[in-house]
């Protein structure tokens, strides 16, 4: 048997998986959980089952696209904007606070400047999948509360994107030009999907809207296409399938391709979890332990609290307020990026990029139970909170 195929991949993971699942729901457990630790068990630093990492990375990646495209389709160009302009302040100052507790506290526990700075960047940002994911889709149509919390992760991805930027640079030759390129490139590619889907897709797609697989070929292939054109302009994948989703967010067609990609995103989403467990190596656990731990306890218990503060300060009411501080109460997968990139360019050392994986995988788990348990999402254990 090739234990290294793509099938035999496939295979363990979604048998495990649905295996892990179901104990999961039986004990009322959030299936987050079982997606982790399923790669955890079968992942090279765990039992080496599965140990071609790179694919699991390759297919999960391709899940936080279209979970990007998905999101582009929903939100409206003008109330995205408006929601931007208004959660930027909320953004940049809540990033920095984040940063000033992560960073310190490493320092407080013996790690150098510099791997105290990229610990501060890494962990300063909130998790797209975990925010988009554990949100009802009727919330994220339709309600402010979505629309808030979009913008906000949208800001922080802009500013992953420019830390990685500097980050790859710090390997080698750079300049302020590998900076600021990909926020000239940002509108260009905004205008260039504007000008795409006005003259080719929504023509295509008005001639030949009652082949149903058709339009589905059409919007993967859109999808992936523009965000492969992303990463040639400097941009990220994920920058670029949200832009190809909100160029067609006002189509009719939208919510039907919304829908059609669901069970597609999922699909990739699983394996993306799963590749985060993957990638935790066990045996650099005990030097990171405590580190980790009172380092995620304190961004578990601060970062709503600041979130709350500073939307209140924008004038958002006290619930939406607490509501969005414990949805983003956790790190982003962007940490688990930032601290690989940073590693392999010779500026965070291999204990802090444990450091990193340790904390945001705690913060995902902790913060995944804190949502579900107690707040509506389409995964809730209690059936009132249950919410698609």
């Amino acid at each position: 048997m090739d234990m290294s195929g793509i099938t035999f991949t496939f295979a363990a993971i979604f048998l495990g998986a649905a295996l892990l699942a179901s104990l999961a729901l039986y004990t009322r457990q959030p299936i987050i959980i079982a997606y982790i630790a399923l790669g955890a068990l079968l992942g090279p630093y765990g039992s080496g089952v599965i140990a071609n990492v790179r694919l699991v990375n390759d297919a999960g990646h391709v899940g936080i696209i279209f979970l990007l495209f998905l999101l582009g389709l929903d939100m409206q160009p003008r109330a995205l904007l408006n929601s931007l302009r208004a959660s930027s302040l909320v953004a940049l100052l809540s990033s920095a606070s984040f940063a000033a507790i992560s960073g310190g506290l490493a320092l407080l526990f013996g790690f150098s400047a510099s791997d105290a700075s990229v610990i501060a960047t890494a962990l300063m940002f909130s998790s797209t999948i975990i925010g988009i994911k554990l949100l009802p889709t009727t919330v994220l149509h339709h309600r402010h509360l979505g629309e808030v919390l979009v913008a906000l992760l949208l800001f922080q991805d802009l500013m992953a994107i420019i830390l990685l930027v500097v980050l790859q640079s710090a390997g080698g030759p750079g300049d302020l030009s590998s900076v600021i390129r990909p926020l000239l490139m940002l509108p260009l590619l905004g205008i260039g999907c504007w000008g795409a889907v006005r003259f080719v897709l929504i023509p295509l797609i008005s001639r030949f809207d009652r082949y149903h697989e058709y339009i589905f070929l059409l919007s993967v292939g859109w999808c992936l296409g523009v965000a492969e054109i992303a990463l040639v302009l400097g941009l990220s994948a994920e920058i670029g399938a949200f832009m190809a989703g909100g160029a067609v967010a006002t189509s009719p067609i939208a919510q039907y391709i919304a829908v059609s990609l669901k069970p597609l995103r999922d699909f990739f989403l699983v394996i993306f979890f799963f590749a985060v467990g993957a990638q935790f190596n066990l045996a650099t656990l005990p030097a990171v332990l405590l580190p980790a731990m009172i380092i995620a306890a304190a961004l578990l218990t601060l970062k709503p609290v600041i979130y709350h503060g500073l939307l209140r300060g924008v004038s958002e009411s006290h619930k939406l307020a607490w509501n969005l501080g414990f949805r983003l109460g956790q790190c982003s997968e962007f940490a688990l990026l930032i601290g690989m990139v940073a590693f392999q360019s010779g500026v965070l050392s291999e204990t802090g990029n444990t450091l990193i994986q340790a904390t945001t995988i705690l913060t995902l788990l902790i913060s995944s139970y804190l949502v579900v348990f107690n707040f509506p999402t389409p995964i809730a254990i209690k059936d009132d909170l249950r919410r698609d």
